[in-house]
């Protein structure tokens, strides 16, 4: 920049075309090239400051659901096809909708670039996929006077990269977690947690809710018995987040009504876990992730569980409730199946608005000793992570019952120690959140 008199983008696509070799240019001045470095970075920090004030002006203008927000996916592979079924969620209710990811995205180590129509269980994240499904819910909600939140996925080798992607085209809620990667993703756990540290503190700065992945535990391990393992996992993406500069009211720290329904007393142990978690971290806005494990693809008792989960969220105030589809483990959702699913919602989270407020916990009951039970094991499991250390922790497969090795998995090769001169003008402007 400072040899060329160009700006970054100009450079990169010089260098691609061959016209410049930045190896040969000499090195400039230092001042000269920090003042460069911030001056560009200002002006991408003014942006998403622009962002974050456009989103409080229409929640302050048009409003928005209450919570829990009902979050809902489209994944049609097609991001106009999205656009169509993301459009018709907002006008049956839905508060947020989540494209989800084109399958195994999260392996690339770069992001595809334009629009895209085609994908496989979901649809590519890209820039210009983010820019087109932003101005088509403004749209929708401006319609039906209620803002309604887009939801993407930084996990994966390019947490960074789509943060900042959703920070430039105001995203809302970004899935963020610093565990996720490294246990299902096979993504390396040095790697992982560098680049959870700075896709955080974009999505900080951006306002973005970020929503962490413990729900995925409970697919690979038990929900009764590996409960305090939820626990201990939100204790640390807190304090993670908390390092990043992300606020309470923006961490959608995740759990899930994920256990057996032939249980006896089932509900009860959900009920606890739930309102457990609620009283833990009462700024947060809990995501809250439906039945998946036990649904057999009987629609009718699909639904049935639906309400159960339902029933727990309003109960226990849930923040963001990722709605079940009664054709779970069929399909991917049709129109109808999200209309069902949202009217499902609506009809007991009306209809049982207050219980939270009216119904209190026998003392000693049933519920109280579960949710003392997951506390104490998760605090167990805390200290054995702060003797043992939390790489030795995930290689001896505590979290999930997966087990990754610290120089294991996919990334390593792009985690290099920091030299004396490095410098990152992103953090310096954009740690501590708006303030």
């Amino acid at each position: 920049m400072v040899n060329t008199g160009l700006t970054p983008q100009e450079i990169a696509e010089k260098v691609s075309a061959g016209e410049i070799d930045i190896t040969k240019l000499p090195i400039a001045d230092e001042k000269k090239i920090m003042d460069a470095v911030y001056e560009t970075a200002k002006m991408m920090v003014e942006r998403i400051k622009n962002n974050r004030a456009k989103r409080e002006d229409y929640l302050n203008t048009i409003g928005e659901g209450q919570k829990p927000y009902l979050y809902v996916i489209v994944a049609t592979g097609n991001i106009y096809g999205d656009v169509l079924q993301a459009q018709a969620a907002a006008r049956q209710g839905a508060d947020v909708i989540a494209v989800i990811r084109t399958t195994a995205q999260s392996l690339l180590d770069y992001v595809p670039y334009g629009p895209t129509t085609e994908g496989f269980g979901g649809t590519f994240a890209t820039q210009e996929n983010f820019r087109i499904m932003r101005r088509a819910l403004d749209e929708v909600g401006e319609e039906i006077g209620r803002y309604i939140r887009l939801c993407n996925y930084c996990s994966g080798l390019c947490m960074p990269e789509i943060a900042a992607m959703g920070a430039m085209e105001r995203l809302d809620v970004m899935l963020n977690d610093a565990l996720y990667g490294i246990l299902f993703r096979d993504i390396n756990m040095q790697r992982t947690l560098v680049d959870q540290y700075f896709s955080r503190i974009i999505n900080g700065f951006a306002g973005i809710i970020i929503n962490t992945g413990e729900d995925n535990y409970l697919t690979t391990a038990d929900a009764v018995e590996e409960a305090h393992t939820v626990l201990a996992s939100q204790f640390i993406n807190e304090q993670f987040a908390l390092k990043a500069g992300i606020p309470e009211e923006q961490m959608g720290l995740g759990h899930a009504f994920e256990m057996n329904p032939a249980l006896e007393n089932g509900f009860l142990y959900e009920l606890a876990q739930a309102q457990m978690a609620r009283e833990i971290f009462p700024k947060a806005p809990l995501k809250y992730m439906p039945p998946t494990k036990f649904m057999t693809g009987n629609i009718f008792r699909g639904h049935l569980q639906d309400a159960l989960f339902n029933f727990i969220s309003i109960w226990t105030h849930q923040g963001i409730q990722l709605l079940g589809m009664p054709t779970e483990a069929i399909h991917t959702p049709h129109l109808q199946d999200r209309m069902l699913s949202i009217e499902n919602a609506q009809y007991i989270f009306n209809n049982a608005k207050n219980i939270g407020d009216e119904v209190e916990f026998k003392k000693d009951g049933m519920i109280q000793k579960r949710a003392q039970e997951v506390l104490a094991k998760a605090e167990n499991l805390l200290k054995d992570i702060e003797t043992e250390g939390i790489f030795d922790t995930i290689e001896k497969g505590k979290f999930g019952g997966v087990k990754r090795s610290f120089t294991g998995g996919k990334g390593l090769a792009g985690v290099v120690e920091k030299d004396e001169k490095y410098f990152n003008p992103f953090i310096d402007l954009m740690l501590g959140g708006v303030k």
